[in-house]
């Protein structure tokens, strides 16, 4: 199945290069793929996997080694962001 993975302020650099600008990719995962098959090979460190959307529903941290996505989702990822 097909979903659209987007990434934010420094996770950007572990997309592929040619998707960096755009902060966001189209990719192949199998059908039922939980959140945490679809982030392993982009070697996010998970303490920078902070706020985790899909469809832009927030999805809380122990939701996130079971929850799966579906044809067409998008998954959308930030790490933690100090403001002042």
């Amino acid at each position: 199945m097909q979903i659209t993975f987007k990434l934010y302020a420094s996770l950007t650099d572990h997309l592929p290069p040619e998707a960096r600008r755009s902060n966001q990719v189209l990719i192949e995962v199998p059908d039922g793929a939980t959140l945490a098959q679809i982030i392993e090979p982009y070697a996010l460190p998970m303490r920078l996997v902070h706020l985790v959307l899909i469809n832009g529903v927030y999805v809380p941290p122990e939701e996130r080694d079971t929850r799966s996505l579906k044809p067409g989702d998008t998954l959308a990822i930030w790490p933690p962001i100090a403001g002042g």
